[in-house]
């Protein structure tokens, strides 16, 4: 069941187009999983229409010029690669497969190889351009992330199992937003594991034990 969702001020940024890409990009992979939220930005987009079609609204009227554009991209012919990117709607780490939200699966193929990271910990980074640092992480049964804070902000979605942090336990959907103002410590203990995409944008900053060595490499760690 889906307990973590963005909050209603983001929904409404999200829904009237006026979020970062980085954000946008997580609440619509967010968006693709979870009713309750699809339901809450129809009903955002409902009210933006309204107030965009009221009387009251002044609308002016298109240019020749704009619609000339619209015209041109509406008749270019469809790429020839859209099909095979559509086929792209899972990630694969030793044989399991993992469906991707239709949000992800454009960025399946720009995914990296995966790599071990410690312990039962693996790392697969995603090449979003300008959008941010993002990678897959997926946690074995057992599999944890060094307890940390964080210098600046850290998305995650969970897209396959259940991990708890010491300040709750997320199921597949759960979508969280961690700051400066949080500490936690990663961990999985589901049987299957724990698949999650996370977009950082900066290091983290470990804060026990001896992954409190790996600070000065850890824009290494989350790269």
């Amino acid at each position: 069941m889906i307990s973590f969702h963005p909050n209603f001020a983001d929904l409404q940024r999200f829904s009237a187009g006026n979020c970062d890409t980085a954000m946008a990009l997580m609440i619509s992979a967010h968006v693709d999983m979870c009713p309750q939220c699809q339901q809450d930005c129809l009903e955002i987009q409902a009210e933006l229409a309204k107030e965009l079609f009221s009387p009251q609204t002044a609308i002016e009227p298109l240019d020749s010029q704009y619609l000339d554009m619209v015209t041109k991209i509406t008749e270019l012919p469809i790429a020839d690669n859209v099909e095979s990117i559509a086929n792209n709607t899972s990630i694969e780490l030793d044989g399991k497969f993992f469906e991707l939200p239709r949000a992800l699966r454009k960025y399946a193929k720009n995914t990296g190889n995966w790599s071990r990271l410690v312990g039962k910990l693996w790392q697969a980074p995603v090449d979003l351009g300008d959008i941010g640092k993002a990678n897959f992480i997926y946690m074995e049964k057992g599999g944890r992330v060094p307890e940390h804070t964080h210098k600046g902000t850290e998305m995650t979605l969970v897209i396959d199992g259940q991990y708890g942090d010491g300040i709750a336990e997320y199921d597949c959907g759960d979508f969280t937003l961690m700051s400066s103002r949080h500490k936690h410590l990663p961990h999985s203990e589901a049987d299957d594991g724990c698949l999650v995409f996370t977009i950082v944008d900066q290091p983290l900053h470990f804060t026990a034990g001896i992954a409190r060595l790996l600070n000065p490499f850890s824009h290494l760690f989350f790269k």
